[in-house]
């Protein structure tokens, strides 16, 4: 095997820290070969499908691949922009705003970039990148709050299959979950306060997070639990009391049973029970997306007032804002203790060679043997 870095490699290259930031990725157009090419890869990961592989080799392929391409593209068409998807856009502009965070902090002993667990950029492609930026230490930060083995730990994967082509491994270190960080709890509150402020605040907030297969719970996946201690946090910075918001989930996929109460299911019955008006907040996801552009906005915002509900108001994802790049910024320094000033001169065989003969031999005895 040729390991990456064994060709061209300079011993006295300058030493920088990595900041990559990931999300869950994005189909490379809104056409159904697009998606068909973006789901059998997202959909081909063991994490985020639990079933035997040869049984759901022939559902995705025989079934799925088949059918969904055409539905998925036509729903990625109508929140499409000039620029990409919305994920696309608002995950390269957090980056971007983290990357001027540190770089006046930091100068440009700090490389930031941003990669997709699925579709582009890909993880290796941008891990390349920052290798060939003398990048030895590197701070991964997933932007899911909430710890699942779909999303957290897949990305783990990634890293650690590209890190097996690595002949010299960076010092590494792994963000696998913020669901209580103090910051970004503070970043969704102030948030939420300004959209109140705006334009008002309705009976009910719902805090409606992506779901996943109820199984994944039983088998000890903390992703419910996170999920409801952030809601908690939240509700308890904005001052509400139980019945004034409410946690669900939403996204869920096939016949099997998922985390509940569903999103969808709870929107369709608030107007029979006096919920007439809503505002709708998803603290799981760090930038608009699919989920919820299309989904909250448009598909269960027709639920509610198809069901008799008068009010529906969707408060954005934190996005490129300044309170979330200042929440991700601190809790990047916090996993960057002890790496703040990287050593751009490491003793190198160039150094060596520079030393004199009673050095050499004091440091490396025996070397004439």
């Amino acid at each position: 095997m040729q390991y990456k870095g064994s060709e061209n490699f300079r011993h006295n290259k300058s030493e920088r820290i990595g900041v990559l930031v990931t999300n869950l990725g994005t189909p490379d157009a809104p056409t159904p070969s697009a998606l068909r090419r973006y789901l059998a890869e997202f959909l081909s990961d063991p994490r985020v499908v639990e079933l035997p592989r040869v049984l759901w080799w022939l559902i995705l392929h025989g079934v799925i691949l088949r059918i969904r391409p055409k539905r998925s593209a036509a729903a990625y068409a109508s929140v499409w922009q000039p620029e990409g998807s919305p994920l696309l856009i608002h995950t390269a502009k957090q980056a971007e705003g983290i990357q001027d965070a540190m770089k006046k902090k930091y100068g440009s002993d700090v490389v930031v970039g941003f990669a997709m667990r699925y579709g582009n950029p890909s993880i290796p492609r941008v891990l390349d990148e920052m290798q060939q930026q003398g990048v030895r230490k590197l701070v991964v930060l997933p932007l899911y709050p909430q710890y699942s083995a779909s999303t957290s730990a897949s990305t783990f994967d990634a890293i650690a299959k590209y890190f097996s082509t690595l002949r010299w491994l960076p010092d590494f270190r792994f963000v696998s979950h913020y669901p209580d960080y103090a910051p970004y709890i503070e970043a969704m509150a102030q948030h939420i306060k300004n959209h109140w402020a705006s334009h008002g605040r309705n009976q009910k907030l719902v805090l409606s997070y992506h779901g996943v297969p109820l199984k994944y719970l039983t088998k000890g996946d903390p992703y419910h639990c996170e999920c409801h201690k952030t809601s908690r946090l939240l509700a308890e910075r904005l001052g509400l009391e139980e019945e004034d918001y409410i946690t669900t989930f939403q996204s869920r996929f096939g016949k099997e049973e998922w985390l509940k109460p569903y999103t969808d299911e709870t929107l369709k019955a608030f107007p029979g029970q006096g919920v007439k008006t809503i505002d709708v907040f998803c603290p799981g996801f760090s930038a608009d997306c699919l989920e919820t552009i299309e989904e909250i906005d448009e598909e269960n915002r027709g639920y509610f007032m198809e069901a008799g509900g008068e009010g529906f108001s969707y408060i954005t994802a934190l996005n490129a804002t300044p309170g979330h790049i200042d929440a991700l910024v601190q809790l990047i320094e916090e996993n960057l203790q002890g790496w703040q000033s990287p050593d751009n001169q490491p003793e190198t065989l160039a150094t060596r060679q520079q030393l004199s003969d009673r050095q050499k031999d004091a440091i490396y005895p025996g070397r004439n043997l």
